[in-house]
């Protein structure tokens, strides 16, 4: 990270709700909201990427539809075996 020398003020909007509930989460980190933008920035670079997902709400829903289908299914499964193993020892 640049010393305070090579710092520069960066200006932007947002909204007066979602700054104080960020405020509020990066306070709860042991941050504050420029260390926490610092920290994003530095990730991005580093990653040469967003580091989240980014994603149409549908196309997010029905990869967690496939995904909780999935697990079900896994689950299913394995309460079938276990239920079959009690069932032999019984």
């Amino acid at each position: 990270m640049a010393n305070i020398t090579e710092a520069i003020n960066m200006s932007f909007r947002v909204d007066k709700e979602l700054k104080k509930q960020a405020d509020k989460l990066f306070k709860n980190l042991g941050l504050n909201t420029s260390v926490a933008l610092n920290m994003f920035l530095t990730q991005c670079v580093r990653e040469q990427a967003i580091p989240f997902t980014l994603s149409m709400k549908e196309e997010t829903k029905e990869v967690e539809n496939k995904e909780t289908k999935k697990e079900e299914k896994r689950i299913g499964q394995e309460e079938t075996k276990y239920q079959s193993y009690y069932e032999d020892i019984l």
